[in-house]
C-alpha cells in the first residue's frame, strides 16, 4: 500500500461523515437536485464527492465494482484503508459500483435489481465525472412538481424506472456536488 492512501480522508470523522450522510439521505430525497459533499481528497480520478460518498456509504461488508479508470491500485488502497472495501470484478456481486459513465453503462444489465423478496439487494451506481445528457423531466416521491433534468442514454434510466420496486439506485457525482436518482424516480424523456 502506498502512502499516499493513508491522507485524504476526513480529518474528524464522527462529525464530517455525520453530515455527510445526512446530505447523502437528501440527494436521494430529493432526486435531481444537486446537494454539497466534500471533506475528503481522494486520488485522481475520483471526484472529492465520490470520495465523500465512498467513505459513508462503503464498509468491509460492500463487495465494489471499480469500472474503467477507478479501477487503479491508488484508489483501490485509498478506499481499502479508509473504508475496508472488497473490490469484485463480477457485476453480480457488487452491492455499488463507481466509475465513469463510459465504463459503467455497458454493465448496467449485469447489476442486481433486488428480488421481489428483496428488492433492497441492488445495486447502487456512482457514476463520477462529468456526462453529457439529454433532457428528460423526473417525477415522483421527493418533488413537489416534475424537475427538468439531463441524463445520458435516458431510456435505459427511464426503464430501470418502470422495473419500481427492483431496479438500480444512482448517484452522480462531481466536484463537490452529488445528486441521487432513486429508482423510483419517474423519467418523462422530452
Amino acid at each position: 500500500m502506498h502512502a499516499s492512501a493513508l491522507s485524504g480522508g476526513f480529518t474528524n470523522p464522527a462529525e464530517q461523515s455525520a453530515r455527510a450522510f445526512r446530505e447523502v439521505l437528501q440527494a436521494l430525497s430529493r432526486p435531481g437536485q444537486p446537494r454539497a459533499l466534500e471533506g475528503t481528497a481522494p486520488p485522481a480520478p475520483l471526484s472529492p464527492a465520490g470520495g465523500t460518498l465512498a467513505l459513508v456509504l462503503f464498509d468491509r461488508t460492500t463487495p465494489v465494482l471499480l469500472a474503467g479508470a477507478y479501477d487503479s491500485a491508488a484508489l483501490r488502497d485509498w478506499l481499502t484503508f479508509h473504508t475496508g472495501i472488497t473490490v469484485t470484478a463480477d457485476p453480480a456481486e457488487a452491492v455499488f459500483a463507481l466509475g465513469d459513465w463510459a465504463a459503467l453503462a455497458p454493465l448496467l444489465p449485469a447489476f442486481p435489481t433486488g428480488t421481489a423478496e428483496y428488492p433492497d439487494r441492488a445495486t447502487t451506481v456512482i457514476i463520477d465525472g462529468a456526462t453529457s445528457g439529454h433532457p428528460v423531466t423526473l417525477d415522483g416521491p421527493g418533488l413537489a412538481e416534475p424537475l427538468p433534468f439531463t441524463l445520458p442514454e435516458p431510456q435505459l434510466f427511464a426503464e430501470n424506472a418502470r422495473q419500481f420496486p427492483l431496479g438500480l439506485d444512482f448517484f452522480f457525482t462531481q466536484g463537490a456536488a452529488v445528486t441521487g436518482l432513486p429508482r423510483s424516480t419517474r423519467i418523462e424523456v422530452r
